[in-house]
């Protein structure tokens, strides 16, 4: 059992004939996934990789029945009108890659799926990998990348940065710790899908024992994931590492994501660390004090 995706899951890919979707395409196929489809306006009758092209997603829908999913990765003006075509299709679960997408139309494509019970990961993400199942975006980039860097097993792992969750599954593989579904949640200050959405998904996976986390300055998210696993007393032990804390005293600063400005008291990485280590998450240090800190939690709580 994994979250949000498996080998059986089917997707397509929108914007398939960009260049960035021809090697994502090319990516997830070597992975294994089960792309059934592309769309590109126009460009119906194409193939790319042996992935036939449509012109719209109901084309799609109607040739190879219900389709799960889909990778978004058209301009950031024309991204909008792709996911509310994607949900009015039936897609339930939607990777969006695109990045400078304005907050009004991201907070609009959110509304929306959750109107439609449809789930949203990014936008300005690299996606979700179950290893040795499937990926869907462009985590872990090469297949033969991907399989060095992430292997099948228990510890779930959360991130908003694309390349960090490559490099905690990596640190956790090197020490001989897998992973049952790694999300890349995207870095912008309105999400699909936050760190205390993806939890009930994780709780209820008995292939996840434990949770790693990537986090960073900036936004409530921490906060949000601290309430929810005091409120619903965890059985996951969660270890997180914060990065950015020379932060702290430079309010108004953007670190790396659009989502990470230091506004307040509250935004800080003390304060974030605080309310994290109050509510039973551990916090490393170093990336590398993962892999030991998840091991003595899973001990303790045996």
């Amino acid at each position: 059992m994994t979250i949000l995706i498996s080998s059986e899951t089917t997707f397509i890919v929108q914007g398939i004939t960009g260049r960035e979707a021809v090697n994502l395409t090319r990516e997830n196929l070597d992975y294994g996934a089960r792309i059934v489809g592309g769309v590109t306006p126009g460009r119906a009758g194409r193939d790319i990789y042996g992935v036939p092209v449509y012109d719209c997603v109901r084309d799609a829908v109607e040739r190879h029945g219900p389709i799960q999913g889909s990778i978004v990765s058209v301009p950031p003006g024309f991204t909008r009108d792709a996911v509310f075509e994607a949900l009015e299709n039936g897609i339930e679960i939607i990777v969006i890659v695109t990045e400078n997408i304005p907050r009004k139309e991201v907070a609009q494509m959110v509304e929306l799926a959750n109107l439609r019970g449809a789930r949203i990961i990014g936008p300005n993400c690299l996606g979700i990998i179950s290893p040795g199942e499937a990926k869907m975006g462009g985590v872990g980039g090469p297949a033969a990348n991907t399989k060095q860097a992430y292997t099948k097993g228990n510890i779930g792992v959360m991130s908003r940065s694309g390349g960090m969750t490559t490099e905690i599954a990596s640190t956790l593989t090197a020490a001989g710790l897998g992973q049952s579904t790694c999300v890349s949640i995207g870095g912008d200050a309105i999400v699909g899908t936050t760190y205390a959405e993806l939890m009930p998904l994780f709780e209820a996976d008995p292939e996840t024992h434990a949770i790693a986390i990537y986090s960073e300055p900036g936004g409530r998210m921490e906060a949000e994931l601290a309430e929810w696993v005091k409120a619903n007393d965890s059985r996951l032990p969660i270890v997180a590492f914060m990065a950015g804390r020379f932060m702290d005293e430079m309010k108004g600063m953007r670190f790396g994501h659009a989502g990470t400005i230091v506004e307040g008291k509250e935004d800080t990485t003390a304060e974030k660390i605080a309310r994290m280590e109050a509510s039973g998450i551990s916090v490393a240090e170093r990336i590398e004090e993962i892999p030991e800190l998840i091991r003595k939690r899973l001990s303790e709580a045996k």
